[in-house]
């Protein structure tokens, strides 16, 4: 049990659940007096040079002083942390705080020495590294800014510890000893480092889960169709290329094989290593099946077990129980209540899964959090595989159910340097962590395609089992943040797999110009006028006839391929009355020989079952036997729209052969909307993939003053825990950064009105800023362009006649800002997304259509650039209709500083600027609101660990 320590409370925020380099977990947590034979044991399986290494001399034994001296600490200037694996320790750390002279102190003093030891059956795993990322972060919590560490220079290992994390260090050597001293200010290098770390460890993790060398099926009954059977029998019927095992408690001693299947009671009764469990059996059996994984060294598991999150309070309990379990003894789990794994590389052929048939092999990706969602994904890229010149299908796929440990996170680091896997699809009905996700998204995106589509949008509500953090922002902000990440948002499972089977056989459109050809007019118009509704530009539609052959298409399409102002070519096609499937053969041949002549362009086609509607008007006019189905009643439709059917146009087109090894796939949509919607993503991506390349930089201004503004907020900050800054704070704090408020007077009264306006100089503007008329110029609360004071108060008057007392009111008087645009500048810290800036026109309009745009801060310069033409009524900043364009430079560089404010000061959780004036020449900021509060963990800064829900 954990206890108090001499000084300060046992800090159970230091505890953490961290992944290793080779995808296993441990525990970390702080090291407090009940440890004592924990430590002995643990230095007891240490080896003699190991510990010659930690103690610069032969030291066999602790003696019991050494035992109470790293049992005993203060939390603050003694710190021990230990990382564990089923209970036990397996690495340890410690600092010391010490001073100039290098003797144990107390704060003020920032200096700290650090030491390490891992036993020698986990060194190479990385808990060494993992254990300095979390006492780094320790150390900082307590105001030690440098650690210090002596070495022997034989131990390479524990340098190399040290030398790798990415700190800005010192290095010496003196009698025999190297001495390395560091500050453990985050940096850039020490950042990425923590990251490509995170990333290996997390990918391989998953790794592990879905490219097993052993599969145990925990409750496979010998009943067929129970749960566990059923996994089984997928399992072996794909042909899983390792080793399969069946257990069951109530199988009896003496079966020794089921199915053909290895059958045991037990998985402690399996002699050799398993590493993946399938765990199908009641959640009241699952931590008995668990501690046997464990106590086995089992690597993995697959919980499809229900009774968790999903079914209440009790269940969510009992899951918190089962992750606390699962990590004890080092393992990652896939669920609970989840529909399984599957991996159909030839190597492995794992169906660890409800789903009867594995999916033919591909260059697919899928993630689905809940498993009927991820049945129907399986299901519509079975049916939509089969192209105009082959087949495509899934790398890998996971349904997580809960999601209580592998989340998305996790599959995408795992995809991301899949070499089996070029395009991922995502079906999310929560994000856990957006800040980690949005993160991972972009590197994702950045090398190949990732597509979501994210399901409980307007629910309100995270669905029963998924815990996740609460956010400010709607959904439509989140989507925008998403695909400035270069998240291809699309909204249904149709979408999805249309966009994925395009992006997985098409090269990425070099811009939106498209061709259009095929034999009939009508078809080519609704493909046009889809283009532009998506914002493509397409060029007038080619009609080759009804009479087109296979060889006119052919010709036809190369010659769109090789025009330089086409960058991607959509081919419609009807099939003629009684077309065999050896014309559909030849058409596909056609259209693929002409495509692999030009590589770099995309080709799409638009095939419309008009054979299969004749056949059913036919059937419905026809004095023949209709088919019945199994009650007897007749079907509504030919047996061919029940069924896959060879005679069926668009099963001919696919049903295919194999496109030669190499050649590109070219997928058929069933209508020109979903083709063209799916083109479109293509051409948006792809511009995004151009625009990362270059992303711009955050700019450097001589004028801001950093320090300053952090003295200001710790001032105001050290009078309440969050308050909205005044007028005068306001000012002052904006002013630090550059940004400039126009002043605004306050008018109690008709007199102290006229007295402001004398004071600022006519004309000026009389506005009220009760909360209800604020920046609300379409109720009448302002009055502009007052040239003296007899308007002045005639103005005055009127507005206290139609609103009310002047206290009420709290009008103000300013000066006059030169004619131009209206607009709104926001930033806000989001406790689940981060910080993020926002932009739109002024004004009830913009509002009530939503028409605001969002980047996520840090904003760059070609991101502002980009934020400012990115809302539908950007054309208002550009000269339309005839009026004269606005000074958007400097409306993109007052975004940048307020970027730049909020980024430097997390303490600013809220700024708003509103109006701000954009002229033909400069900008005028009338109202500002700026609110701070304690800044929020940053998790995302901080060191590696896994989520706890």
């Amino acid at each position: 049990m954990q206890t108090a320590s001499d000084r300060h409370e046992y800090p159970a925020h230091w505890e953490a659940d961290v992944v290793l380099r080779d995808g296993g977990t441990a525990r970390i947590r702080p090291i407090t007096v009940d440890d004592a034979e924990r430590l002995v044991s643990f230095y007891e399986q240490v080896s003699d040079e190991s510990k010659y290494y930690r103690f610069f001399a032969p030291y066999p034994r602790l003696s019991a002083k050494d035992v109470h001296r790293f049992t005993h600490h203060d939390f603050v200037d003694r710190v021990g942390l230990a990382a564990t694996i089923g209970g036990e320790f397996i690495a340890t750390v410690r600092y010391d705080r010490i001073n100039a002279a290098g003797l144990s102190a107390s704060a003020p003093a920032d200096e700290a020495e650090v030491a390490f030891l891992v036993q020698d059956a986990h060194q190479g795993r990385g808990v060494a590294s993992a254990l300095l990322e979390h006492i780094a972060a320790v150390a900082r919590e307590r105001d030690i800014r440098r650690f210090a560490a002596e070495v022997l220079p034989a131990n390479s290992k524990m340098i190399k510890v040290f030398t790798d994390a990415g700190y800005t260090q010192k290095r010496s050597f003196e009698d025999g000893v190297v001495r390395l001293e560091f500050d453990l200010e985050p940096t850039d290098r020490s950042l990425a480092v923590q990251r490509a770390r995170e990333q290996r460890a997390e990918a391989r993790s998953v790794q592990r889960l879905l490219a097993p060398g052993a599969v145990a099926v925990i409750g496979a009954g010998r009943t067929p169709g129970g749960v566990g059977r059923s996994i089984l029998d997928n399992l072996r019927d794909a042909g899983f290329t390792g080793r399969l095992y069946a257990v069951n408690r109530a199988f009896p001693e003496d079966l020794k094989n089921f199915d053909e299947v290895p059958a045991h009671r037990s998985v402690l009764d399996i002699a050799e290593p398993v590493d993946l469990a399938v765990v199908a059996v009641p959640a009241a059996h699952v931590p008995e099946a668990v501690a046997e994984c464990g106590e086995h060294g089992v690597q993995g598991l697959v919980v499809v077990s229900a009774g968790y999150a999903e079914s209440g309070p009790e269940g969510r309990e009992r899951q918190r129980e089962l992750v606390r379990q699962v990590r004890t003894y080092g393992m990652r789990l896939i669920g609970p209540n989840a529909f399984g794994v599957i991996n159909t590389s030839p190597e492995v052929r794992l169906n660890a899964s409800l789903a009867p048939e594995a999916p033919r092999p591909g260059r697919i990706g899928l993630y689905a959090q809940s498993g009927a969602i991820g049945i129907a994904l399986l299901s519509r890229l079975h049916r939509r595989g089969g192209g105009v010149t082959g087949d495509t299908g899934v790398s890998t796929f996971v349904s997580s159910g809960n999601r209580a440990d592998v989340s998305g996170n996790d599959v995408l680091q795992y995809w991301y340097d899949d070499p089996d896997t070029d395009v991922a699809l995502m079906y999310l009905e929560s994000i856990g962590n957006p800040r980690k996700f949005t993160r991972l998204a972009r590197r994702t995106a950045a090398a190949k395609p990732l597509v979501v589509v994210q399901g409980a949008r307007h629910g309100g509500a995270a669905p029963q089992g998924h815990a996740v953090r609460a956010t400010r922002l709607p959904h439509a902000t989140v989507s925008a943040l998403l695909r400035q990440a270069g998240v291809i948002r699309v909204d249904t499972i149709t979408e999805l797999v249309d966009a994925g089977l395009l992006l997985a056989r098409q090269p990425l459109p070099s811009g939106p110009r498209v061709a259009i050809l095929g034999n009939s007019e009508s078809l080519g118009l609704l493909t046009y006028d889809a283009c532009l509704a998506e914002g493509l530009r397409p060029l007038p539609p080619l009609d080759l006839t009804t009479a087109a052959s296979a060889d006119d298409f052919h010709g036809a399409l190369a010659r769109a391929l090789a025009d330089d102002g086409c960058d991607a070519v959509v081919v419609t096609a009807i099939p003629a009355v009684g077309e065999t499937s050896a014309a559909d053969q030849a058409l596909a041949e056609a259209l693929r020989s002409a495509a692999a002549a030009a590589p770099a362009k995309p080709v799409l086609v638009v095939h419309v079952e008009l054979g299969g509607l004749a056949e059913a008007l036919s059937a419905a006019a026809s004095t023949a036997p209709q088919p019945a189905d199994v009650a007897g009643h007749r079907s509504p439709l030919p047996a061919s729209f029940e069924r896959g059917d060879p005679h069926r146009p668009a099963e001919r087109l696919s049903a295919v052969a194999e496109a030669p090894d190499g050649a590109r796939l070219i997928p058929a949509y069933p209508a020109a909307e979903r083709a063209v919607r799916a083109l479109a993503e293509a051409v948006k991506y792809a511009q995004w993939r151009r625009d990362a390349a270059d992303p711009g930089k955050v700019p450097e201004y001589d004028d801001i003053d950093q320090k300053g503004a952090a003295e200001l907020i710790d001032r105001l900050l050290a009078s309440g825990q969050g308050l909205t800054l005044g007028t005068d704070e306001t000012c002052a704090l904006l002013s630090r950064y550059g940004i400039g408020v126009r002043r605004a007077l306050p008018a109690p009264t008709p007199d102290a009105a006229a007295e402001a306006a004398r004071a600022i100089g006519y004309p000026v503007a009389l506005k009220a800023t009760a909360p209800h008329l604020r920046h609300r110029a379409d109720l009448g609360g302002v009055r502009l362009d007052l040239a003296d004071e007899e308007q002045l108060r005639r103005a005055y008057a009127e507005l206290t006649e139609m609103f009310g007392k002047p206290e009420e009111l709290r009008p103000v008087v300013q000066g006059m800002a030169p004619r131009g645009v209206d607009t709104v500048v926001r930033a806000v810290i989001d406790p689940a997304a981060g910080a993020v800036l926002s932009f739109g026109l002024a004004g009830a309009a913009s509002q009530l259509l939503g028409d605001i745009a969002h980047r996520l801060i840090p904003v760059t310069d070609r991101e502002a650039t980009s934020l400012v033409r990115s809302i539908r009524t950007a054309p208002l900043l550009f000269g339309w209709r005839g009026s004269a364009p606005v000074d958007t430079p400097a409306l993109e560089e007052l975004m940048l500083r307020v970027s730049r404010l909020v980024d430097d000061h997390p303490e600013v959780v809220a700024v708003t600027l509103e109006p701000v004036v954009v002229a033909q020449h400069g900008l005028s900021v009338l109202g500002a609101t700026v609110r701070l509060a304690p800044p929020p963990v940053r998790d995302d800064l901080g060191p590696r660990t896994l989520p706890v829900y």
